[in-house]
Order: C-alpha cells, then sequence, then structure tokens
C-alpha cells in the first residue's frame, strides 16, 4: 500500500524565494511524499484598494510565481504548481483549501516589525481552518543576502 502524498499549500508574496522558505520546502519533502502549490495573493495598491482589486493587472504576483516557482521546485524535489489569490490573504487560503482541498499549510511572511501578515496574526487565523499550520519568517539576513 502507497502512501498518499500529502497536500501542502505554500502561501507567500515577498518571502516566496527567501532561503527560509526554500529551506521548509526542502525539510518538508525530506519529510515524506508531499506535494506543493504557492498560493500568492494579489495585493491591492493605491485605488484598487478602493475598487474592484480584479481588475487590476496580475503582474506582480505573476511576477513572484515566475521568480519561486523554479527554486521552489529545485527544493521541493519536484514540479510545484501556483496559484494567484484574491488579496486578503486569509480569504485566499480559505478559498484555495475549500476549493482545491489541502491537508497542510506553510506561511512565509517579513519579520515582525514589517509583516503585516503577522500584525493580523494570520497563521493562528489559518489555524482555525483544522490544517496544520508552519509558519516561517524571513530573517533580515537572509533578505540583504536575497537582494
Amino acid at each position: 500500500m502507497s502512501e498518499e502524498a500529502t497536500r501542502v499549500l505554500i502561501v507567500a508574496n515577498k518571502t516566496a524565494a527567501t532561503p527560509a522558505l526554500l529551506e521548509a520546502v526542502r525539510t518538508r519533502a525530506a519529510r515524506g511524499p508531499a506535494t506543493f502549490t504557492l498560493l500568492v495573493p494579489n495585493a491591492a495598491h493605491g485605488l484598487h484598494k478602493l475598487v474592484d482589486p480584479e481588475d487590476q493587472a496580475r503582474s506582480e504576483a505573476e511576477t513572484v510565481i515566475e521568480l519561486a516557482v523554479p527554486l521552489l521546485e529545485e527544493a521541493a524535489g519536484a514540479p510545484v504548481d501556483s496559484m494567484i489569490g484574491v488579496p486578503e490573504p486569509l480569504a485566499a487560503i480559505q478559498d484555495a483549501v475549500n476549493i482545491h482541498g489541502f491537508d497542510e499549510l506553510i506561511i512565509s511572511t517579513l519579520p515582525q516589525r514589517v509583516s503585516k501578515w503577522l500584525h493580523l496574526d494570520l497563521p493562528a487565523k489559518a489555524a482555525g481552518l483544522g490544517l496544520p499550520v508552519t509558519t516561517v519568517i524571513a530573517s533580515s539576513r537572509a533578505e540583504r543576502s536575497m537582494a
């Protein structure tokens, strides 16, 4: 009897290609069979916060995906799917879990002092969905080395 792969949803935006997240994916992949999907909430900026954010170009999220997916695939040792979510990160996670049925979450975010997601307590709120959540916080040192 073969073990079914765990479906892991990686939620990230600015930290999607950071060493801390790549190491977390490498570690998770080594733990057992898993498939990975990167979810990038499509951040609303400026007037798009007031008008329908669905109308804005998806180029920022697409750029993140284009950069991060090859690195995540190398870390996972397998193909990584990707999707662009609604601007509000918890709603994006809920949509992805409800529509695609994930088993586990990895949330990657900026350091505490600058992370909107940590200020919103996103990891704890996402844990309310009943899935195991791993929170990866990019270090300032890692962010500088990415530049």
